[in-house]
């Protein structure tokens, strides 16, 4: 059964390719379990590929009718998201 309250999920400073295996895993455990939500704040450096495995999770988590959503995106995140043309894609998961 899954949990009402939102699990959180920390971003590490660095959300590049050697770090997408574990976010990956964490976020499949969070996903099973409801709603998520990913506290993006420390984020210094993202990658493409971390910014669409996101998208992916948030996907994941509309079809299974949970929340999912990223709050205080660091400024460093938000610029990547915009440099990449993708606020439209991340605006309804943004919080904060």
């Amino acid at each position: 059964m899954p949990k009402s309250q939102a699990q959180s999920v920390e971003l590490p400073r660095i959300v590049d390719l050697d770090a997408l295996d574990e976010i990956r895993e964490t976020l499949l455990g969070a996903l099973q379990a409801g709603p998520v939500d990913i506290d993006a704040q420390a984020v210094d450096r993202v990658s493409t590929n971390a910014l669409f495995m996101l998208l992916s999770a948030a996907e994941t988590a509309k079809q299974a009718k949970f929340t999912f959503t990223i709050s205080r995106a660091s400024d460093v995140m938000r610029a990547s998201i915009e440099k990449l043309g993708l606020n439209d894609n991340f605006a309804p998961v943004l919080k904060g």
